[in-house]
């Protein structure tokens, strides 16, 4: 009876190792499940900001698309501006040399009137010619000082 005996405790102590086991394992599984249903929820969250993400990067792609068209479109209408900028500034620059000339030629033709003025004693009237040298050479001059201002 007591190999019985002995057998029936031993018996009985592997079953509580047995239920504790099973208690400790039980409460790991739980644990577990909790942590399953956490990852579960930080995984969804993870592919609704993906979905969030692609959507924005979409959209930044469609802006920056767009940007680069108004970009282009604008550098097009500049270098349009730059070059009638230029033929005016070139034109400008051709009218200064005209009125240059005009200004040169009438300025010789303006001092001999001007010598023959001297030796004769009677004062010499302005003639056209000299009133349009004078003028010409006034909008030279604030033409030059304009192209200055410009340039600066």
């Amino acid at each position: 009876m007591t190999i019985n005996l002995i057998a029936d405790v031993l018996v009985a102590s592997l079953l509580v190792a047995t239920i504790i086991t099973c208690f400790i394992l039980t409460k790991r599984i739980e644990r577990l499940k909790a942590d399953e249903a956490g990852m579960r929820q930080t995984v969804s969250a993870l592919i609704t900001a993906t979905d969030n993400a692609e959507r924005a990067i979409a959209g930044l792609k469609h802006t920056l698309g767009d940007c680069d068209r108004t970009l282009e479109e604008r550098l097009r209408t500049a270098e349009r501006y730059a070059a009638d900028l230029a033929a005016q500034v070139e034109a400008g620059q051709a009218v200064m040399e005209r009125i240059g000339q005009i200004v040169s030629a009438a300025t010789l033709v303006g001092a001999k009137p001007a010598e023959e003025a001297v030796q004769a004693p009677e004062p010499a009237p302005v003639s056209r010619l000299e009133s349009a040298a004078q003028s010409a050479a006034a909008i030279r001059a604030r033409a030059a000082r304009r192209l200055e201002g410009q340039a600066a």
